[in-house]
């Protein structure tokens, strides 16, 4: 588990695949699955995640774009065995999530 915060980007980066993986260090290899929670009210965020995260194979990296870092999701990926790392870029949390 990783947390951290860059700068803004003008790229527009919950609009920009190449974004996430530099900023989450995500290899070219692993295909991307991309939930955008940022107008979902509460607990919707944590339980799309939750639900998507279950049917997540070895190799697709879930990556959810939020407005602020998912605080109540990391136990929970704890609790379940995954990896993730969270990056602000701009006004953008973005967090992977993988096996």
């Amino acid at each position: 588990m990783s947390r951290s915060t860059t700068g803004g980007d003008d790229e527009g980066p919950e609009h920009s695949e190449a974004t996430w993986r530099r900023a989450l260090d995500i290899s070219e290899d692993r295909p991307i699955d991309p939930l955008d929670v940022r107008e979902l009210p509460p607990p919707e965020p944590l339980q799309e995640t939750l639900e998507r995260v279950a049917d997540l194979d070895e190799e697709t990296v879930l990556v959810q774009l939020n407005d602020r870092e998912p605080q109540f999701l990391y136990p929970k990926l704890d609790d379940r065995g995954f990896e993730y790392r969270t990056e602000t870029v701009g006004d953008v949390a973005l967090t992977a999530i993988w096996r």
